[in-house]
């Protein structure tokens, strides 16, 4: 990925509704550059897909929490069993499977804090599989507008 192909990401991160000539005018190049160097990074896979962010408290789930979980017994059914399980509960937002004491963190959304504790007791620490559950509410959520798409560079020896 060269600069350009970065400035390109960043800009879409940023904006993904900007039409291809205000994309190409942001950085200064021909819209036939920009349109082919956007189908490129989506056939590379780099662009998987264009989002919209939704205001979670808007849809009536205001309360945001992180579940860590450990499972036993730590193997592949299981992770994967579990991984598709939380993925189809609508309180589901975000499945991370991470290394260390934990197996999972999973980010959820509802109502409030006792739709929280039902969601916990009623469909993750009841899964078969569950060795632990720990829940920490988040109070703000900050997510950057975009993920610093630039190069990297590689070291200097000398």
């Amino acid at each position: 990925m060269d600069e350009l192909d970065a400035a390109l990401v960043e800009e879409l991160q940023r904006d993904g509704r900007q039409t291809n000539r205000e994309l190409a005018e942001r950085l200064g190049i021909a819209p036939s550059t920009c349109l082919e160097r956007v189908r490129a990074l989506r056939k590379r896979g780099v662009i998987t897909g264009f989002h919209a962010e939704v205001d979670m408290a808007q849809l009536g789930r205001p309360l945001q929490a992180l579940i860590n979980v450990r499972l036993h017994p730590k193997v592949r059914e299981a992770v994967e069993g579990f991984r598709e399980y939380v993925t189809e509960l609508p309180e589901t937002l975000a499945i991370f499977v991470v290394s260390g004491g934990d197996d999972f963190i999973i980010q959820v959304a509802v109502r409030d804090a006792g739709h929280l504790r039902d969601f916990v007791l009623d469909h993750v620490a009841r899964h078969r599989n569950i060795a632990d559950v720990r829940t920490s509410l988040v109070y703000d959520h900050i997510r950057k507008p975009t993920s610093g798409t630039a190069p990297e560079r590689s070291p200097r020896r000398g």
